[in-house]
């Protein structure tokens, strides 16, 4: 069997770390792991900006409500759903995208928790298992699953490398020319035509 492996924000609902620093004026929060490889640092950062503002989960959520899927993803999540068992592999927050899995009709995710004071300030997060992405793709393959995979950041490329097929989906340039033999699509059209030829 085979189960289709995706990431959300690019892929399939727009980043939450820049629509939330263009709702706060906070410029620096656009930062994402299309430009830091280094998930930790990259979250350590944005909760001491976070911190610096006197914000958390309160004004986050108030922006995620007003997020949408990316035009098409929930009618790609449909079609995708109807031929192959699919999981959604973030490194985002359960806290995060509860309302965005409403949005593209509860598909499985698996994701990571923030931890979070009586007050709204987020103090922490716990990863759910070290390296999530690849760690549950292999965790797949140890039960007889076999994997394809797609996403389009730095975070994603070892989940990719790991499954039978992957793409890099709407990436960006500098990713796509440090990893030529990835296949890259850049619509949903594309990247629905290539799983299939792989499943």
């Amino acid at each position: 069997m085979t189960i289709t492996c995706l990431d959300l924000e690019g892929v399939l609902v727009p980043e939450i770390w820049i629509a939330f620093a263009e709702a706060s004026g906070i410029t620096e929060l656009t930062r994402t792991t299309r430009d830091e490889p280094d998930y930790d640092k990259l979250m350590r950062w944005r909760l001491d900006v976070l911190q610096e503002h006197g914000l958390g989960l309160p004004e986050i959520a108030r922006v995620i409500e007003t997020i949408d899927p990316l035009p098409g993803a929930k009618a790609f999540l449909d079609e995708l759903r109807s031929f192959s068992q699919t999981v959604i592999i973030s490194d985002t927050f359960e806290q995060f995208a509860a309302p965005l899995m409403k949005k593209l009709g509860m598909p499985t995710i698996f994701c990571n928790t923030l931890e979070v004071a009586e007050n709204g300030r987020i103090t922490g997060y716990r990863m759910r298992v070290k390296d999530t992405k690849l760690t549950t793709v292999r965790a797949l393959h140890t039960m007889g699953y076999e994997t394809i995979a797609s996403g389009d950041s730095y975070n994603d490329l070892p989940m990719i490398r790991a499954s039978k097929a992957g793409f890099l989906f709407c990436s960006t340039d500098k990713i796509k020319a440090e990893n030529p033999d990835i296949p890259t699509c850049e619509t949903y059209g594309e990247l629905l035509a290539a799983i299939r030829r792989n499943f």
